[in-house]
This record gives C-alpha cells, sequence and structure tokens, in this order.
C-alpha cells in the first residue's frame, strides 16, 4: 500500500497525483490518499468511481477525507 497525504494542496493538484500513482500500482494494489481541499474531497472518489477503481471510505470528518483505492483494472 502507498499512502500519500494530499492535503496541503489543492484541487487539480490531488486528482492529477492519484491517477499518476494509479498508474504505477499493479492490479490490487491500494493508495491511502488523504484529502482536504473541497473540490478535492468531491471528485477523487467521483472520478475513482467513473473510472472502474475500487474505493473505500475510511474517514470522512470537516477537515479530511481519508480514502483507499484499489486498482482493478
Amino acid at each position: 500500500m502507498i499512502f500519500i497525504d494530499l492535503t496541503p494542496y489543492s484541487c487539480p493538484y490531488p486528482l492529477v497525483k492519484v491517477k499518476l500513482l494509479l498508474k504505477q500500482l499493479q492490479v490490487g494494489e491500494t493508495l491511502h490518499v488523504l484529502l482536504s481541499d473541497h473540490g478535492s474531497r468531491r471528485d477523487v472518489p467521483l472520478l475513482m468511481k467513473k473510472m472502474g477503481f475500487g474505493i473505500e471510505i475510511i474517514k470522512d470528518e470537516s477537515h479530511c477525507l481519508s480514502v483507499i483505492i484499489t486498482k482493478t483494472n
């Protein structure tokens, strides 16, 4: 599992970074991501679902969203 804290950044950087990291992973590997920017908190999970990746929200607090994304394809 790769862990990345993207809370200091605003959209679109977190979305681009997540997409680039997922390209490096093998099918079945996971990426644990922390997000704080409102746009990223909305866009990253939506795009990952749309792209067919598995996504599990670990913690959804007002200041931080913690998700695990699983590469499925």
